[in-house]
């Protein structure tokens, strides 16, 4: 099955989503929806086994790890959203936010926008983290959401990642 996630930086949130088992792929690039939300937005679209990796835990780590309550000024950059390829997938997600929404103090701003569109990122910027996890912004903004991704969910890891992280 195969989703979008934008929220922060495609930097980050690749670097997360590829630290999740049950993830088979993580393409980092820019995704653009229907209008009038059809701005290119940076995010990943992530193939993934809803057998191993329920489409409600996808979704809890992709709001856990970027800010999915907050209104910055950088929304259109940065959108807070899950990008389906269908209408049915679409309803599931909302019922799901909907779940989600009372571990939360504040609304979630994350919307459930169609797919419409999504180009990849150059090259050099793939793999981002895994290509130089030194770098100030890995240190910075990456590195405290992996860390909690081993505090509050390090059975999804992949095992190669709890070990290296360690």
């Amino acid at each position: 099955m195969k989703i979008g996630l934008g929220g922060g930086c495609h930097w980050c949130t690749e670097a997360v989503f590829q630290a999740i088992q049950g993830i088979s792929q993580v393409d980092q690039g820019f995704v653009r929806s229907d209008p009038p939300e059809d701005a290119w937005s940076e995010a990943v679209v992530v193939t993934f086994d809803p057998v191993d990796l329920p489409l409600e835990v996808l979704i809890e780590i992709h709001l856990r790890t970027h800010s999915s309550t907050s209104r910055h000024k950088m929304r259109g950059k940065y959108r807070s959203a899950v990008y389906v390829y269908d209408a049915g997938t679409g309803v599931k997600v909302g019922r799901i936010l909907r779940a989600l929404q009372h571990q939360f103090d504040e609304p979630l701003v994350t919307s459930v926008m169609t797919l419409a569109d999504f180009k990849p990122s150059d090259e050099q910027f793939r793999n981002y983290y895994a290509k130089g996890p030194e770098r100030p912004f890995c240190k910075t903004y990456i590195d405290p959401k992996l860390a909690l991704l081993r505090q509050q969910f390090a059975r999804r890891l992949r095992p190669d990642r709890v070990e290296a992280a360690e």
